[in-house]
């Protein structure tokens, strides 16, 4: 074991780890109550704002993370409406959080609050919320609320327009809002015209809209039971676990991508669909901790995935490149590899620096979906320099990680393999 004290001074520099994800998954990384300061680890919403990520969790209030540091918001240290936090939207700096008992307005010193009680918001209980340049559209249990930072507008069953009360998604694409009910199926809304869509007009598979994305003029569109649905305005695609990759009929979560739309399930795990092929990821074959998937947010090559139950899992689809997972004094690991990206073989270099005289050295290679799909050393070696030829014979044209593990020291690189 590590002296108390360096141990201290380790852990302030570096974020902690789920060894579970990280030693046999690379690129992913852990986040949950047990090994940081997130308040619960059920995860409602993933908001980025630059190097931030603004957590909505269930129960546990609203957390900000910069990569290092974190900072929870609860109704116990802040006035923030509820300790359960649906969505997060940000207008310039100012955040707006939708939770359970109304709506909050931060921008970083002060709060304001909006209940049924001192303001037009038909109910506190808030599901979604998206902003149209400075107005914020609110999803809640009775109706879609329309809010200018002055005027309040309802739209509802009874103010004819809306189909239903229970909304539980909002997407803008340009002036036109998309809407996903409880029941009564997708509603389009111009500001002006109301179209709906439902199982008995269209071709939407299912009535519960829990999540949508937009790219470009498609709609994809997550139903709770009949699986995600892609919509151009005329032609309806439905991808179901019967006619397709998906792991589960019930999506929780949707983000675009580049040309990939990652898919968030309840009970499947996270899907990722490039309009050809399906990768699925999932507690079996992956560092996520749980295959309930309730938000997810892209920040360049990283997914942000949040759990139910699980916590905040971050997957790196690049994996980790050029690091040391405990680069630390006498324990330094040194890796290198020679021709890279490389066609039929290369060497491999590395040195090991044991506490003791003989150390289990490991040196693996895992494809992108964290499976190790080779072992080139395991062994107990002496402290010194070694080099290996890896050959690409037994291994398909993409990109891999190669792992260096001794006594839990851990570097990893990216290896590329051409034809």
């Amino acid at each position: 074991m590590y002296h108390i004290r360096n141990w201290i001074l380790f852990s302030l520099f570096l974020p902690v780890i789920s060894s579970n994800s990280f030693a046999q998954y690379p690129g992913w990384t852990v986040y949950d109550t047990s090994n940081s300061d997130l308040p619960n680890n059920t995860v409602y919403s993933i908001t980025i704002e630059g190097k931030i990520k603004w957590i909505g969790t269930y129960h546990g209030g609203l957390a900000k993370f910069d990569g290092t540091n974190w900072t929870v918001y609860n109704t116990n240290n802040s006035n923030l409406s509820s300790n359960t936090v649906g969505e997060i939207a940000i207008e310039d700096s100012i955040k707006w959080i939708a939770t359970e008992w109304g709506l909050t307005k931060f921008d970083g010193t002060n709060w304001n609050v909006y209940k049924e009680s001192n303001s037009g918001l038909p109910n506190d209980h808030i599901n979604s919320i998206a902003i149209e340049n400075t107005v914020k559209w609110m999803g809640t249990f009775d109706g879609l609320a329309k809010f200018d930072g002055t005027n309040w507008n309802v739209y509802n069953p009874g103010n004819p327009g809306l189909s239903d009360n229970t909304i539980w998604s909002i997407a803008i694409d340009d002036s036109t809002k998309w809407i996903g009910t409880n029941g009564s199926g997708l509603a389009k809304f111009d500001g002006n015209n109301w179209t709906f869509y439902d199982t008995s007009n269209s071709e939407l598979p299912d009535n519960w809209i829990h999540a949508m994305a937009m790219e470009g003029i498609t709609k994809w569109i997550g139903t709770v039971s009949g699986g995600l649905a892609k919509f151009d305005g005329t032609n309806w695609t439905v991808f179901k676990t019967s006619n397709s990759g998906l792991p589960h009929n019930d999506v929780r979560a949707l983000a675009i991508e580049g040309s990939n739309i990652w898919i968030g399930t309840n009970g499947g795990g996270l899907a990722k669909f490039d309009g050809t092929n399906w990768t699925v990821y999932d507690t079996s074959n992956s560092g996520l901790p749980h295959n309930d998937v309730r938000a997810l947010a892209i920040e360049g090559n990283n997914i942000w995935i949040g759990t139910d139950g699980g916590g905040l899992a971050l997957y790196n689809t690049t994996g980790v490149e050029e690091q040391s997972n405990l680069d630390f004094g006498f324990r330094n690991l040194d890796l290198k590899i020679g021709e890279n990206p490389f066609s039929q073989s290369t060497v491999i270099t590395y040195s090991v620096h044991p506490n003791n005289y003989y150390t289990n050295t490991l040196l693996t290679i895992y494809d992108l979906s964290g499976r190790c799909v080779k072992t080139l050393i395991n062994e107990l070696k002496p402290a010194g320099s070694y080099s290996t030829t890896l050959s690409a014979n037994d291994l398909k044209t993409g990109i891999y990680f190669l792992t260096l593990n001794t006594n839990g020291t851990k570097a990893t690189k990216k290896l590329i393999l051409i034809r």
